[in-house]
């Protein structure tokens, strides 16, 4: 089946002006993320709807796809950016996520060719359990997604030992047409409520496969982040 990274990134952003561009290191954050992406041996696509974007990665072997900039979310650019080619399986690898891991996207991958329509990532990390800016998901017993939230799930009644919280790493895997279902319906009840739009999915009944990993991952929203990205990348 034929597979791409796709990289969704936008100028606009509320809380750090022109993200993309911000220096991390002496290099702009798009770059970490395209190389590290490049670097598993993936065909990778950036869907931005700025030239300044693209202009930043014009010497990578990326390919770029000029999105409208009325889209709504970073889904929507990915599917528009898929939506004419000859691609089956799509990961969803967010422009702000700096760490990439080969092996990670392998096991995404992996994980879609063995039918799953939708797949993510997750870490333990009891450090996020209280942040709402750290959104944490619970799983069943074969670990598909129960439920994803900004709060504090599941709730500790009682001390005992578990491998919970786990905070999720917003990188998906989709397999095209479910992606096209995903971004052609409507936002849900959850989704609005939450501001997560992986609950649509939920909610339509499309089941989400969570793979835990123990490697590190950290996006990047605020200028607090960008320090703790900066030092891990030291």
């Amino acid at each position: 089946m034929k597979r791409a990274i796709v990289i969704p990134a936008r100028l606009s952003s509320t809380r750090l002006p022109q993200k993309p561009l911000v220096e991390i290191k002496g290099k702009p954050l798009i770059r970490w993320v395209v190389e590290g992406c490049l670097r598993t041996g993936e065909r990778v696509i950036l869907a931005t709807d700025s030239e300044s974007i693209a202009k930043c990665v014009e010497d990578l072997e990326v390919e770029v796809v000029m999105t409208p900039s009325e889209l709504p979310s970073g889904s929507d650019r990915v599917a528009y950016a898929v939506r004419d080619r000859d691609i089956d399986l799509v990961l969803n690898y967010q422009g702000d996520e700096p760490f990439v891991y080969r092996e990670d996207v392998k096991r995404l991958f992996y994980e879609l060719e063995r039918e799953s329509p939708v797949v993510t990532l997750a870490v333990r990390d009891q450090e996020a359990y209280r942040r709402s800016s750290d959104v944490k998901v619970v799983l069943n017993e074969e670990g598909f997604a129960l439920y994803f939230s900004r709060a504090p799930i599941p709730y500790f009644r009682e001390k005992v030992n578990t491998f919970y919280p786990l905070k999720h790493v917003g990188i998906y895997g989709f397999r095209k047409e479910t992606l096209e279902e995903f971004v052609n319906s409507p936002r849900s009840t959850l989704e609005v409520a939450e501001g997560l739009e992986q609950l649509r999915l939920l909610e339509r009944g499309i089941p989400i496969k969570v793979l835990l990993t123990e490697n590190f991952y950290h996006g990047v929203d605020t200028p607090e982040d960008l320090s703790i990205v900066e030092s891990k990348l030291s």
